[in-house]
């Protein structure tokens, strides 16, 4: 083993499992990267966070970050964020151990942030069951307008407002009747888009599309870009408020 490879053992063993207090006083948002995201999705997240009105000390964790997902590194942290990934039974696979501190995380007052497979993944079969009913495939519902599991756009009304947003196989949220979720985007067939919802004593906000998406993520599929990062902070905002 080289010289790199020790180093990276040692850093693997000696690292801490709760996330260094903020030396500014700011809450502490913790954004997952690692094998159940890709490359851009993780650092969109992080860049929405740390663009957000809500002060936030954005750290990356997961298994090949400084700060491993742990029941300890929650316990410091305001926000936990699930950026987009891949498939959904991969995505899962990685973070199912996880599934129990994520949940008490949030019950106890914690706020999970999902977009794409993170919404996925707040759902139940599987994920973390996070949410007052399960998702599905937008795609896979009757009068859906994308057909594929290609990048592409997507129309959402989103409070009222329509808005055009990056998306690629993303979720629709199914709601039990008595839910206390609020919608707050849909696709133009009524499936719900966004939402938000309390768990025990936090919030879970939740979206289907990427309004986080990056003006990169469009040039590089060859679509136009469409900015709607507003509507990524005003999940974030219904996540942190009531």
């Amino acid at each position: 083993m080289g010289s790199t490879g020790v180093r990276g053992v040692l850093g693997r063993l000696f690292r801490q499992e709760k996330a260094p207090p903020s030396s500014s006083g700011r809450p502490i948002a913790l954004v997952y990267r690692g094998p159940a995201s890709l490359p851009g999705c993780s650092e969109a997240v992080a860049g929405l966070l740390e663009g957000s009105r809500w002060g936030f000390d954005v750290r990356y964790t997961g298994p090949h970050e400084e700060i491993p997902l742990s029941a300890e590194a929650l316990a410091a942290a305001a926000v936990y964020a699930q950026p987009g990934g891949g498939d959904l039974a991969r995505g899962y696979r990685h973070l199912k151990r996880h599934r129990g501190p994520l949940r008490d995380f949030v019950a106890r007052g914690g706020r999970y942030l999902g977009f794409c497979l993170g919404g996925y993944l707040a759902g139940a079969t599987p994920g973390f069951a996070l949410l007052p009913g399960d998702t599905d495939q937008y795609i896979a519902t009757p009068g859906a307008t994308v057909e594929d599991e290609e990048d592409t756009l997507v129309d959402v009304r989103w409070r009222s407002q329509d808005r055009t947003v990056f998306f690629q196989d993303g979720p629709c949220f199914l709601l039990e009747p008595g839910n206390r979720a609020s919608v707050l985007a849909t696709y133009p067939n009524g499936a719900v888009a966004a939402l938000v919802t309390p768990y025990g004593a936090g919030r879970v906000a939740v979206v289907g599309p990427h309004p986080e998406a990056t003006d990169d993520w469009f040039t590089d599929a060859g679509l136009p870009v469409r900015h709607a990062q507003d509507l990524a902070l005003d999940l974030v905002d219904a996540a942190m408020t009531g």
